[in-house]
């Protein structure tokens, strides 16, 4: 079953959480998404949001959150995991400073230093991708691959990215097999402008990707459109049909 499962990302509809994240949260709800996940709070206070997660009954799939605020804040993000209830912080992106072979060292030890610091709680650090981190190679392997090398970070894989820097999703997720407890969906256009699509309109065959996700630890499917064609609520009902439809067929 994967519809207890699914979970929107609100990088989604960042304008209209802006504006009135609690009606956001209920129109989801009604939707039929089991969750979502945090992407910056944008004025509401933590315990605001959740409280009305919890009126709707909702769940958290994770918070993205800034390297900086990981690093200098933790005791800060944890806080806003246990409102939350949920158990994992993901690095959300890198500032393009960053996205050299020097960069990626400091990174990796950044990571591994947080990650090192919730060892033996119920907490996970976690790190997701675009495409840019298949653009540098560090010690014979692509720069995600070295950021993710050790188990102790997570891995929060996006399918459109990996498939936008030419590689098959399926394939690379299958190197992470049990240390991915989100998983990011995001098709692709079949146009050739390799631009964002709703969940089953693009290239992106996820039926296989959603069941090897059932068998291999992955706890929730967070889905994520950068940019919609219209209204982002919309695409998200698109992308939530699909998925179901999907279902299914497992």
């Amino acid at each position: 079953m994967i519809k207890h499962k699914l979970a929107a990302q609100l990088y989604t509809l960042r304008n209209e959480v802006k504006k009135d994240f609690p009606a956001v949260l209920r129109e989801l709800s009604k939707m039929g998404w089991a969750a979502v996940q945090i992407d910056g709070l944008h004025g509401y206070s933590a315990r605001e949001i959740s409280s009305v997660m919890k009126e709707v009954g909702m769940q958290t799939a994770g918070m993205h959150v800034g390297l900086e605020r990981m690093k200098h804040d933790l005791e800060a993000v944890l806080e806003e995991a246990d409102l939350f209830g949920t158990k994992d912080f993901i690095c959300h992106s890198l500032p393009d400073g960053l996205q050299t072979p020097e960069g990626y060292a400091s990174v990796r030890k950044d990571l591994l230093d947080v990650a090192a610091k919730v060892k033996g709680t119920e907490y996970r650090a976690g790190y997701h991708n675009h495409d840019f981190e298949f653009h540098t190679t560090i010690d014979g392997k692509f720069a995600l691959e070295y950021l993710l090398e050790d188990p102790a970070v997570y891995a929060e894989i996006d399918t459109y990215w990996v498939l936008k820097a030419g590689h098959d999703p399926l394939s690379f997720i299958r190197n992470y097999a049990n240390r991915m407890p989100i998983l990011h969906l995001k098709d692709m256009t079949a146009d050739g402008k390799q631009y964002f699509a709703e969940i089953g309109t693009g290239l992106i065959d996820f039926a296989p990707i959603l069941k090897w996700g059932l068998e291999n630890g992955v706890e929730w499917f967070a889905v994520e459109q950068d940019y919609c064609p219209g209204k982002p609520m919309d695409s998200l009902a698109i992308s939530l049909e699909n998925l179901l439809k999907l279902e299914k067929t497992l």
